[in-house]
């Protein structure tokens, strides 16, 4: 008798504002991988027009305590980002999870011009405190995302050593940017293989 796999568990982590539209491309993820058997965990963080980080970190070390699954993912998008990056600073990560992926961090530049996310502001962590609170990290971002003019591949990828995949034109890569959809992130998803590249929403057959 062939036994069921164990389902995985994902945990995903919405930004500044984002009060789950279900327009979003994680509302879209969170409904198919719960319609797959996966342990979805995605939570309404508290007041995202104007988030307090330490209510927001208090939140994270909760929902991470809760994870469960034969692989353990954490997929974060814009000012979720910077969220995962000051609780690995802080070693705020209670239990060490399997996969991390950053979907459009913004920059110091941008945040510090909003004093209602200012506080996000990364931190200084380094490749060692990232392996040491997930596995493997991986970072998408847009090559004309205005929220990081400099470009997070090089800000963050190079000096972080994380794999990256650039989508040109993917902007923000929010429902402005027309990512409702988003069949090659849930590929990467269920892929067996961390390094499965993830593609612009158009470039994978849809699921």
């Amino acid at each position: 008798m062939t036994e069921t796999p164990i389902a995985r568990g994902f945990l995903v982590l919405h930004g500044w504002q984002n009060h789950r539209p279900a327009g979003h491309w994680q509302h879209w993820l969170a409904d198919r991988l719960t319609s797959l058997g996966h342990a979805v965990d995605y939570p309404q963080l508290p007041d995202p027009d104007d988030p307090d980080l330490e209510q927001w970190l208090a939140q994270l070390r909760t929902h991470l305590g809760e994870l469960r699954g034969q692989q353990r993912t954490v997929i974060c998008h814009s000012l979720a980002c910077l969220l995962w990056l000051h609780a690995v600073a802080r070693n705020e990560v209670p239990v060490p999870v399997d996969r991390v992926l950053l979907v459009a961090p913004p920059s110091a530049g941008v945040l510090e011009q909003y004093a209602e996310v200012a506080e996000f502001t990364p931190p200084p962590v380094t490749a060692g405190q990232l392996s040491s609170a997930a596995k493997y990290t991986r970072l998408v971002a847009g090559d004309n995302d205005p929220y990081f003019p400099e470009g997070a591949a090089s800000v963050y990828g190079e000096r972080l050593g994380l794999p990256a995949d650039v989508l040109p034109g993917a902007a923000h890569l929010d429902v402005e940017a027309g990512y409702g959809s988003w069949p090659s992130l849930l590929d990467w998803c269920l892929a067996p293989s961390n390094d499965t590249p993830i593609q612009h929403r158009t470039d994978a057959t849809p699921a």
